[in-house]
């Protein structure tokens, strides 16, 4: 017969494992997708702010869209562009925060139930979106790179 407290044990062990290897696999996916979270929210954003102001759907998302590409153009524009090192820090930052909040958010809706210590799943997660901002803030660099080639 097997011990309760045995099987509870392997049980826990058996969720954290494959917590962390369902983290893994959230990272692998928001590393290839963090470039893209700085336009995701702004979009999201910006569509919620103009949909809330009775404008119809297609006009809503037109601009959202445009808002999106905007801020993304923004970024580069002054990475490309600026002389001064604060404010390309500063773009960086704008460009990461929002990807580093993605992958803290995608390893958080993951692990939530899997994790019951809440320190463990803060650790987690906090580590996760780390790793994805380093992420962007790698594809961003590759982007530097190609402009101080042209």
């Amino acid at each position: 017969m097997i011990d309760p407290w045995t099987f509870c044990l392997e049980a826990s062990m058996t969720l954290i494992l494959l917590a962390i290897m369902l983290t893994a696999v959230a990272c692998v996916i928001a590393w290839y997708l963090a470039i893209y979270a700085l336009p995701v929210m702004v979009f999201v954003e910006t569509f919620s702010f103009i949909h809330a102001t009775e404008t119809g759907f297609l006009l809503s998302a037109l601009a959202a869209a445009a808002a999106a590409l905007l801020s993304v153009g923004l970024v580069l524009l002054v990475l490309f562009k600026a002389k001064n090192p604060i404010l390309c820090l500063l773009a960086r930052a704008v460009f990461v925060i929002p990807a580093m909040i993605a992958g803290y958010a995608v390893v958080h809706g993951i692990a939530h139930d899997a994790i019951e210590t809440a320190i463990a799943l803060k650790l987690l997660c906090g580590t996760a979106g780390l790793i994805t901002g380093i992420a962007a803030l790698m594809n961003l660099n590759g982007f530097g790179e190609l402009a101080s080639q042209i």
